[in-house]
């Protein structure tokens, strides 16, 4: 296998430049896509038990760590215990990216479970995100306008990243004005649930993006995940008639960091300079960002192998529990200088970093 940035330089060679996005603009590294297929073809099979207990797990903890902020007096300890929930519910709720690629006979039942237990409990059922994420996978559409999950946040302007990510702190009321009143009203209004379903039935982060109208399985899908979330956004309102609005104020403002820690990942899972031609598999992948052990604090912010999301682009089949193994006999056999190393990255800052600095010197 050669590299198929200069045949003549070893593959294990540190000292050359990064790969980038623009060197692969209009042609793939053959070889590397092949490498990647073939090194990693034994890891698509998703485990239910590991499913299940990180699910199962991540989720009591998130909601033992609310009920504790909303129970204790000592204001200190709530908000420690608010901000441990955020981040188990945070994991919990990332497997709503899994749901969108393992095949649909491999976890039986646990779509189902996962919509009961997170999905439709935080008002982020998996309809808002299944069929809409494989946009972001097809490569005549990843970076362009129609890409729902991509906005050239690098060549924008400063004030739009901190923007960014504080409108994700009003999502968790955004949901409950979508669930508990639009979804309601637009039963008897037909435009508003048309509205609705175009404008506000996607987790994505470009506005000129509209949902098209479900058929088949979809539509069966999305009918009754969002009648449950309608029922149980009316009744977190109408709790505040018995308990205060205490417990209601404070499930908001854990959800409201949940919805901060996602934008933030999702800020730094790409590095956003396309500014809207379709690229080639390989563009793509530089495009996008790994950051791989050996640091640790990255298995916090992108849980759920979104560490890896690089890699994920690559291979979108591979089970979230198997991406580190993958990336490990590809650093091995690819070796550092290889075209992979092009998308691994040593953490959030530098990346943050990079993309404001680029915002910095944008037209």
């Amino acid at each position: 296998m050669h590299d198929t940035l200069n045949p003549a330089v070893p593959l294990r060679d540190a000292t050359r430049p990064k790969a980038t996005r623009a060197q692969f603009a209009s042609v793939d590294d053959k070889d590397m896509l092949r490498a990647v297929r073939d090194i990693t073809k034994d890891l698509g099979s998703a485990s239910p038990a590991i499913y299940w207990t990180d699910t199962l797990f991540s989720a009591g903890i998130g909601y033992g760590a609310l009920a504790g902020a909303i129970l204790v007096s000592n204001i200190a300890l709530a908000v420690l215990l608010g901000f441990v929930s955020a981040l188990a519910m945070y994991r919990a709720l990332m497997f709503i990216h899994e749901l969108t690629h393992i095949r649909r006979d491999a976890l039986p039942g646990y779509r189902l479970g996962w919509n009961l237990l997170v999905g439709i409990p935080m008002l982020t059922p998996s309809f808002m995100y299944e069929g809409v994420h494989v946009i972001h996978h097809k490569r005549t559409q990843y970076g362009t306008v129609e890409d729902p999950e991509y906005l050239p946040l690098a060549l924008m302007k400063p004030w739009s990243l901190p923007l960014f990510v504080l409108v994700a702190m009003l999502a968790p009321v955004a949901f409950i004005l979508r669930f508990g009143l639009l979804v309601p009203l637009g039963a008897v209004v037909p435009p508003i649930r048309d509205l609705v379903w175009q404008r506000f039935s996607s987790l994505s982060i470009n506005p000129d993006f509209r949902r098209r109208p479900s058929q088949g399985e979809e539509r069966r899908r999305m009918l009754w995940q969002e009648a449950a979330a309608s029922v149980w956004a009316i009744a977190l309102i109408a709790s505040t008639q018995f308990f205060g609005w205490r417990p209601l104020l404070i499930a908001l403002a854990v959800l409201s960091l949940t919805a901060v820690l996602n934008q933030l990942r999702t800020l730094v899972a790409h590095l956003w300079e396309n500014e809207g031609e379709p690229m080639t598999v390989t563009a793509q992948f530089l495009d996008s960002v790994n950051v791989p052990p050996p640091g640790r604090i990255a298995e916090i912010w992108a849980p759920v192998g979104l560490r890896y999301h690089a890699l994920h682009h690559l291979m979108p089949s591979i089970p979230y529990h198997a991406l580190p193994e993958a990336h490990r006999r590809l650093v091995r056999d690819l070796g550092e200088g290889s075209t992979y190393d092009g998308a691994n990255h040593s953490g959030m800052a530098e990346l943050v970093g990079r993309i404001a600095r680029s915002t910095m010197t944008s037209r």
